[in-house]
């Protein structure tokens, strides 16, 4: 897998990830980068603006790595490591989402997120320079199906949280007390009917706007922020 950008690749080789090689555009000068790489040991290679381009879309910052593909885990991990509050994210599509989601679960120190193998951004370069760094921290779960998964959950006495417009229940008016799965849908037509049908409570976050909806990241941290203050 291809990932680009000075912070990604500083942390990168700043915790001595695995990096098969390293691209550097002609005029890099990051002295503090390419110090590491040398001190690492790490193969790297200089190329032109254009080679660059060829390679990566993104905005790179001169610097490309060549790393291993992520390794996902699963859903057995969660209940051998008695995890009591995942995130599960119902066919996202916007990787900027994804890593956001991911930055703000390891900042409330939740270890799992699952996504569903189809239909759903997976991790790519992107997610990784937007959850900056955070990865490392947050396990992502993949899984076939999202529906036989909740009733995984359910069955090692997980409550299912969905948020939902076409619902009256406030988020703040549940109990959070239990081991909670919350599920957080689509950018466009957010948890489809058949995860809504399996969640045990849908919940709602006011808008006091002309805005009908939030952004999937925004909600997910509004909601995961309430789970951990009404369990103080």
């Amino acid at each position: 897998m291809l990932v680009y950008g000075k912070n990604v690749a500083f942390d990168l080789l700043k915790k001595n990830k695995i990096i098969n090689k390293i691209y550097f555009q002609d005029n890099f000068d990051d002295e503090k980068i390419i110090s590491l790489v040398k001190k690492l040991k790490i193969s790297f290679k200089y190329c032109t603006k254009s080679e660059m381009s060829h390679l990566c879309n993104g905005l790179h910052q001169g610097i490309i790595l060549d790393i291993p593909d992520y390794s996902y885990s699963k859903i057995d991990d969660i209940f051998f490591n008695n995890a009591d509050l995942v995130v599960i994210l119902d066919h996202l599509e916007d990787p900027h989402n994804l890593g956001a989601i991911i930055r703000t679960c390891e900042a409330a120190g939740i270890k799992y997120v699952i996504i569903p193998k189809n239909r759903q951004v997976l991790i790519n370069s992107t997610v990784m320079k937007t959850s900056v760094g955070t990865l490392d921290n947050v396990n992502i779960v993949l899984v076939n199906n999202i529906s036989q998964t909740i009733r995984d959950l359910k069955n090692n006495n997980f409550w299912i949280v969905g948020t939902s417009l076409d619902t009256n229940d406030d988020y703040r008016s549940i109990d959070y007390s239990g081991k909670i799965a919350l599920v957080i849908g689509n950018e466009g037509d957010g948890i489809s009917k058949l995860v809504s049908n399996n969640c045990d409570y849908l919940v709602k976050i006011p808008m006091y706007g002309q805005t009908n909806s939030l952004n999937a990241s925004v909600a997910a941290g509004i909601m995961i922020y309430e789970i951990i203050r009404n369990r103080k």
